[in-house]
């Protein structure tokens, strides 16, 4: 589902026509490639000539501050519920990026559903939601930001990709292609990267602001982890990491503290399957990652009320912690063989 024209069509300014007013809003706890594409297409846009606002649902790490635009984004909390609405109200396009459903959004899902604005969705997650009127969906790209960058350069306005949209859209594809190690770095990926590379950009600045930008606090979380948390089931090439309420509060553990950290579980020699089980208070937390042909997206979605991509996918449980991993090692037998194929 590729609406480019269409996109194009409502984005593009007649000749002294009005300027659009326009909401852009991503997934709760946005990562770089929610943040990066959501201040890429709002770069863009507001070169376009229309006035844009970014309004994520929660905040987000502080890791990504530094990302050009980020000054004007809107984290939602609840002081600020009125001047959301009024935007929602106002707005004349809501563009909704990397998340596939509105409960991905939290609270402000009803606000998006009910405004009167056209929605279009821009994402690469399976199984959209038919809740936008226009969307460039596509499940094969890298991250969102691969498909803004597709929707700028088709519409014919690559040279209005400047430094600051390169950078933001590097970011996202940078982080979710693994740094382009993952299996989903194709021959695209690494022409896109190498065009916003030719704008200038500073690869190793981004790099370093996004993962050698580390707090103290995060650090020694690491360490527990690591150290007392992380469990090895052999039996299935299985790892996992479950963190209490507790836990997270003794090591001041702020938003965006445990992204990543499933990926230590991994790395684990002999693991192709691995998840962190993290206690949110209103529910539990859950966040697979797999190499090769095993879908966690597939065990995600049956037993957790998830979703995501074949080797990265998310979910959640209203149990208490220990029953949701009770749970999840009741469910393993049902895929031990392919876990024992799985190279």
């Amino acid at each position: 589902m590729q609406d480019i024209e269409a996109i194009g069509a409502v984005i593009g300014q007649p000749s002294g026509g009005p300027a659009l007013t326009i909401l852009i809003t991503t997934h709760q706890n946005p990562d770089a490639d929610a943040m990066g594409s959501s201040l890429g297409l709002a770069g863009y846009l507001r070169k376009k000539g229309h006035h844009v606002t970014v309004v994520t649902p929660t905040d987000y790490s502080q890791n990504l501050h530094w990302m050009p635009g980020n000054d004007d984004v809107i984290a939602f909390e609840e002081k600020v519920r009125v001047r959301v609405n009024q935007l929602m109200e106002e707005a004349d396009l809501i563009f909704c990026l990397d998340f596939s459903s509105l409960d991905r959004i939290r609270d402000l899902a009803p606000m998006v559903r009910q405004s009167r604005a056209r929605k279009v969705l821009i994402d690469h997650h399976l199984e959209p939601e038919s809740f936008a009127e226009l969307a460039l969906w596509d499940p094969s790209a890298a991250a969102t930001a691969e498909l803004v960058f597709r929707l700028i350069v088709e519409l014919g306005d690559k040279e209005l990709i400047d430094v600051s949209i390169a950078e933001c859209l590097y970011s996202g594809l940078m982080t979710d292609t693994g740094s382009f190690r993952h299996s989903n770095t194709t021959g695209n990926v690494h022409r896109m990267a190498a065009a916003l590379v030719d704008l200038r950009i500073d690869v190793s600045s981004i790099h370093r602001r996004i993962f050698d930008n580390v707090s103290l606090d995060k650090f020694r979380l690491l360490g527990y982890v690591l150290n007392e948390k992380l469990k090895v089931l052999p039996e299935y090439k299985f790892a996992y990491i479950t963190l209490t309420d507790a836990e997270l509060k003794r090591y001041r553990s702020k938003t965006g503290d445990t992204e990543g950290m499933v990926n230590y579980a991994l790395a684990v020699e002999g693991v192709v399957m691995a998840a962190i089980l993290i206690d949110r208070n209103e529910e539990i937390r859950l966040s697979f990652r797999s190499i090769g042909d095993f879908s966690v997206r597939e065990l995600a979605n049956t037993h957790f009320n998830g979703g995501g991509h074949r080797n990265a996918a998310g979910g959640r449980s209203k149990l208490s912690l220990a029953e949701t991993e009770q749970k999840l090692l009741t469910v393993l037998p049902q895929y031990q063989q392919q876990l024992l194929e799985t190279v």
